[in-house]
């Protein structure tokens, strides 16, 4: 659409770049607000996955048994219960582990070994762990959409649409100026022309 050159025009170009300038800082200090998120998401996903690996590592003794054992594990340990709520941050929808229930199925004291008692801990504990993981892992994946998005839109106020007004504000008033100059000489000629015609009718 072409940019009308005239002072309705200037005024609305104005009134835009007024708009988009004091828009601007607001969605700014969100994005900064976001990374902050992203990057508190980023960081509890190292601690949850430092926490596994030393979990593993602390029963290397326990593995060795499994392994030589020939007793009937599967289904040991059960997610009975799984609440995942959700959260709004700065107009994103986060999820937040809930109640968590296991169930642990029966299993007689005599005929199983000592560590089963242990295994059923540990099953547990990496369960909560794991669900810890996939719930942050969400999390980490909304919010680098939500950084993605709002940098696209600070990006195109900072560097499309105030620059654009800017532009078109000081090309209306550079036309403006030359249109009022034009007019000032266009004046003064017909004043000088009407001043000559004045005088040959006066010498007539």
């Amino acid at each position: 659409m072409a940019l009308a050159l005239n002072k309705t025009s200037l005024k609305q170009r104005r009134d835009q770049l007024t708009l988009f300038q004091r828009f601007l800082p607001s969605l700014d200090l969100k994005r900064q607000q976001l990374i902050a998120d992203l990057q508190r998401s980023k960081n509890t996903l190292v601690e949850i996955g430092k926490e596994i690996e030393a979990l593993l590592n602390s029963q290397l003794g326990l593995f060795a048994l499994l392994g030589a054992s020939e007793q009937e594990l599967s289904g040991l340990v059960s997610i009975e219960k799984l609440t995942i709520e959700e959260e709004n941050v700065l107009g994103v929808r986060l999820p937040v582990l809930g109640e968590i229930r296991f169930s642990v199925r029966e299993y007689s004291m005599l005929a199983k070994p000592f560590w089963v008692d242990f295994l059923v801990e540990l099953l547990q504990k990496m369960a909560l762990l794991k669900l810890r993981l996939q719930n942050e892992q969400t999390r980490v994946t909304r919010l680098n959409e939500a950084v993605r998005r709002i940098t696209q839109r600070v990006n195109l106020f900072d560097k499309v649409l105030i620059p654009q007004a800017e532009k078109d504000i000081h090309r209306i008033k550079i036309h403006l100026a030359d249109t009022e100059r034009a007019a000032v000489v266009r004046s003064k000629l017909a004043k000088a022309k009407q001043n000559r015609q004045d005088t040959t009718s006066r010498t007539v």
